[in-house]
């Protein structure tokens, strides 16, 4: 195989895993990375790294030895995910790597409603004062999540009001992110991409469209944050997880997550996947509301 090394992490994951097939069917040498080796996927070609905690400097500088490219998905939600991505940052800089290609999200600034969005944030801060090249890649919310959110009594509920979304799919997302990855030049340094569907909708409106595939009625109950925080509270989720939850849905309702992008249609070639042609094509994601209608 020829062209440089690009590590993947998160192979094992949604969007890591996907990245990494898309680059195994291409030739290039691919170095897949996570916390559990026996989960990495096994493909054509890819060298598969021993496990690579991100908060494990030592483990991830072992890790990336030897690649130009890092692909960083991002961590898990934890209090300390800082923390993890700017130890794989600092280690991907000290056996030097040349570049990060970053999964962040859609608004990430420091006073983001949603708040995981703020650890986005520092971490691309972090990237940006290191000497390597980067790009930034911002979902919106996933298409994915609005079914998997959606209970099996047909209600989807948050502290959205009527602020509208431009959810996008993996799909679309793992192949903006091999665009960029695959690109041995310089085109997207120090440039960052929304990467959103072709429009934005509301929930009531996912509602709808939700109801339309499953022939059962499918319903929006906007809530107020009192509301979501009592809803949520019986999942035995530590406090900043839930407050993360609920601000996603704020973060809707504030607008910040409106704006469409034509990011992946300029870096793939093919138009972003409307939500109803993402249910036509994935039964299986509400398939939990086809139970005893």
């Amino acid at each position: 195989m020829n062209g440089p090394l690009i590590a993947v992490t998160g192979a094992s994951g949604e969007v890591g895993g996907r990245v990494a097939r898309r680059l195994a069917r291409t030739g290039v040498p691919v170095r897949l990375l996570g916390r559990d080796p026996a989960r990495l996927p096994d493909l054509p070609g890819a060298d598969q790294a021993p496990a690579a905690p991100y908060g494990d400097g030592e483990a991830m500088r072992r890790a990336l030895d030897g690649a130009h490219t890092l692909f960083l998905v991002s961590a898990h939600e934890t209090p300390d995910r800082v923390r993890q991505h700017t130890t794989a940052v600092d280690a991907a800089v000290a056996v030097g790597v040349e570049r990060i290609v970053y999964v962040s999200f859609q608004g990430a600034a420091p006073d983001a409603t949603f708040t995981f969005a703020r650890d986005h944030w520092d971490t691309e801060a972090h990237i940006r004062t290191a000497e390597v090249r980067h790009t930034f890649l911002r979902d919106n919310w996933y298409q994915a999540g609005l079914p998997a959110m959606t209970g099996a009594d047909g209600v989807l509920r948050g502290p959205a009001g009527d602020g509208r979304v431009a959810a996008v799919t993996h799909e679309d997302i793992a192949d903006a992110a091999a665009a960029v990855l695959l690109e041995e030049g310089t085109a997207h340094d120090d440039r960052t991409y929304d990467l959103t569907g072709p429009e934005a909708f509301t929930l009531a409106e996912a509602a709808e469209e939700l109801s339309r595939v499953t022939g059962r009625t499918v319903s929006y109950v906007p809530e107020s944050r009192e509301e979501a925080y009592s809803s949520r509270a019986g999942y035995g989720a530590e406090d900043w997880e839930v407050a993360g939850w609920v601000t996603s849905y704020e973060a809707i309702a504030n607008g910040e997550l409106a704006a469409v992008s034509d990011a992946v249609r300029t870096l793939t070639g093919h138009p972003a996947t409307r939500f109803a042609d993402f249910l036509a094509e994935h039964p299986d994601s509400y398939r939990h509301l086809l139970r005893d209608r």
